[in-house]
């Protein structure tokens, strides 16, 4: 005899970053994401060893807005270790955006120490095209050392190229040591 079927709980994925700043391939991960699980949540870590561009405070609700329409996302921030935040939400996996080689070594090596040390499971979403060049690190270079926000606009959200030119403008933060001419 066979028992009552149990229900199924909701496939819960993690994807973490620092996102500063969000750029479109984040959206593109995120988007692409939540089709493949029940629930996405968006985890913004504290990194101590990456300087700030945008307080977490503003990153928080840029990635909230940016995501306001993904009925399945959510969005909160977190210190400590990525697989802490996974075992406390339940979530089934890590989601992870790959743009090329570099990634996918740096990535593989977390993804296999996180299933060893925590039993977590890692999944890889090879990013657009279009989107294989871009990072975090490299949009932050170009802006504070004097690159021009307003041409990124295949890169970035309209939203955060408005917050960089405010940032850059009032030389605000990092922008403090930007040279005043944009490039």
């Amino acid at each position: 005899m066979r028992s009552a079927a149990r229900p199924l709980s909701p496939k819960i994925a993690l994807f973490p970053g620092t996102f500063d700043p969000l750029t479109l391939g984040h959206l593109d991960i995120i988007d692409r994401g939540r089709k493949l699980f029940d629930q996405l949540i968006v985890a913004i870590g504290v990194n101590p060893e990456k300087n700030q561009l945008f307080p977490l405070e503003e990153r928080l609700s840029t990635l909230r807005a940016e995501t306001r329409s993904f009925k399945n996302v959510s969005v909160e921030a977190y210190d400590g270790l990525t697989v802490t935040l996974v075992k406390k939400r339940k979530a089934a996996a890590i989601l992870r955006g790959l743009r090329n080689l570099a990634d996918l070594d740096y990535e593989f090596r977390i993804a296999l120490t996180n299933r060893k040390v925590a039993g977590v499971e890692t999944i890889f979403i090879m990013t657009r095209e279009e989107f294989g060049f871009t990072s975090s690190s490299l949009i932050k270079q170009i802006v504070t050392l004097g690159g021009d926000p307003g041409k990124l606009h295949g890169l970035l959200p309209a939203s955060v190229i408005k917050r960089l030119i405010h940032y850059r403008d009032r030389r605000i933060g990092p922008f403090a040591r930007t040279p005043k001419e944009p490039l």
